[in-house]
């Protein structure tokens, strides 16, 4: 006899889909993250480009980059924090309040980085200033991404969770377009006038994203799933840091592990190797935020493409394809940029948005709320995600300047690090059950077995009840890689 799981809700029971409410979340996730992308963007670029003069002007050039890319990494090992923070009350009071209150902290902290002193009219005060924001930054993506992929996830409808969960991340591709555009723009001014406020004006333009994000965010419906579970449990009072961490523990190491490799050649992509062009390669610096345009143009495009491709053939083994070629890039990928060549080099940063950058991490925007159950996805998710960052893209500009210095200049270690991390996340990707369509109401992390690979209709939707606790003789999972 099948063993059931419980579940919110009747067996057989399926939420209605408003289409109006799905546009609305599809359009919520995506611009809300672009928003999250281009505050990263501005000051990864910033910190590669400026920032070491602006505020750690009295010491070497070096170790200039490397303090700026200290404070850079801030706002990474401010996430988990917010994550903690956020992902406490997104399980209590809902995903939109969670996605609306990060988006007025982020929009905020950027607009202020704009107003700072430099270390020449105040000293020391502008640095400290400077990481406090980064700080409150990174505080509110603690649960940006995570919260835009857990609703989008509970809101689309069954076949077609993968392809509306990108969303997430080609509203992340976009924002990197409007970073690097605001860099091209800024760099055609004068140097005096962009060291001087030219750089001010990107950051305060943030507050026109922030403004179309709120007016979206405002008007979107909450999660159909969590309006279920208000109804099935007392959320006020409940404990989802203390449930996540009782029966999602296992489930959210692996999302850490999983996402190592992700944030890890994600940021080394997109903001050591702006400095590494520039530095070690001497690429005119002019050129940098060209190359993020163009990575991003094809990461926006590969985001949705991917999440396409994850409802028809898979979340796990799209993962592990992309992790596979994630594996292989970056040492021919070093070569193709130490050539010099424009055309070389943009389509190595192509390959970077594509795989690692937003291609697999659009993956694991379904992939990953699939994991968890019901009454601490938003929780499982957030944590696995953000602690990762620690781990991952926070320090990955910083360990990847430390081993150039370490090894007299050459990337080799750096490449070595990008394909050792890789590796760690297909590993633990494999040990993870497919997770396609599975019933998002089951109160139990997912379970060999449970996946409804790329269902749709009415006809199909109606039977797509509770999932085994148990692998089933036949599991409707995809082959294995």
């Amino acid at each position: 006899m099948t063993e059931t799981a419980p579940r919110v809700g009747k067996p057989g029971e399926v939420a209605h889909v408003d289409p109006k409410n799905v546009r609305r979340a599809a359009w919520a996730g995506m611009v809300g993250t672009a928003l999250e992308q281009y505050d990263f963007i501005i000051y990864g670029t910033a910190s590669a480009l400026i920032f070491s003069k602006l505020f750690f002007p009295n010491i070497s050039p070096v170790a200039g980059l490397i303090a700026s890319f200290s404070a850079y990494a801030i706002g990474f090992l401010a996430r988990p924090l917010g994550g903690l923070f956020f992902a406490h009350f997104g399980e209590r009071y809902g995903r939109k309040w969670v996605l609306v209150s990060t988006l007025f902290l982020m929009g905020a902290a950027t607009f202020l980085i704009g107003c700072l002193p430099t270390f020449k009219s105040v000293g020391v005060l502008a640095p400290i200033l400077l990481v406090v924001l980064r700080f409150l930054q990174g505080f509110g993506a603690g649960a940006e991404q995570a919260g835009g992929a857990t609703l989008l996830t509970e809101t689309a409808p069954l076949g077609r969770r993968g392809r509306l969960s990108s969303f997430v991340m080609v509203g992340a591709a976009l924002g990197t377009v409007l970073g690097a555009t605001a860099w091209v723009l800024a760099q055609k001014l004068p140097d005096d006038i962009l060291m001087s406020w030219g750089w001010r004006m990107i950051f305060w333009a943030s507050i026109f994203v922030t403004a179309g994000a709120w007016i979206i965010r405002v008007r979107m419906a909450e999660s159909p799933i969590f309006e279920e579970l208000k109804k099935a449990i007392d959320v006020e009072h409940a404990a989802p840091l203390k449930d996540v961490a009782k029966h999602g523990k296992k489930n959210v190491l692996k999302v850490i592990f999983m996402n190592w490799g992700i944030s890890t050649q994600s940021y080394t992509y997109q903001v050591f190797m702006a400095s590494y062009l520039v530095t070690f390669v001497h690429v005119n610096k002019s050129f940098v935020p060209n190359v993020l345009l163009y990575g991003a143009q094809f990461g926006a495009v590969a985001a949705y493409v991917m999440g396409v491709l994850a409802d028809k053939i898979g979340r796990r083994r799209m993962f592990l394809i992309l992790a596979g070629a994630a594996i292989l890039i970056p040492f021919p990928a070093f070569i193709a940029l130490n050539t010099g060549s424009h055309f070389w080099i943009i389509v190595v940063m192509a390959l970077g948005f594509i795989t690692a950058a937003q291609g697999i991490t659009a993956v694991t925007m379904s992939f990953f709320p699939e994991m968890f159950g019901a009454r601490y996805r938003y929780a499982g998710v957030t944590l696995g995600r953000e602690f990762s960052s620690i781990i991952g893209g926070g320090v990955a500009p910083l360990v990847a300047t430390g081993l150039m210095a370490w090894f007299f200049n050459s990337w080799i270690p750096v490449a070595a690090y990008m394909v050792l991390t890789m590796v760690v996340s297909f590993l633990i990707a494999r040990t993870v059950p497919e997770t396609a369509d599975r019933d998002l109401q089951v109160l139990t992390d997912a379970q060999p077995g449970e996946s409804r690979l790329g269902v749709a209709g009415s006809d199909q939707t109606s039977s797509h009840t509770v999932g085994a606790l148990r692998p089933s003789p036949e599991p409707a999972s995809v082959p294995t890689i």
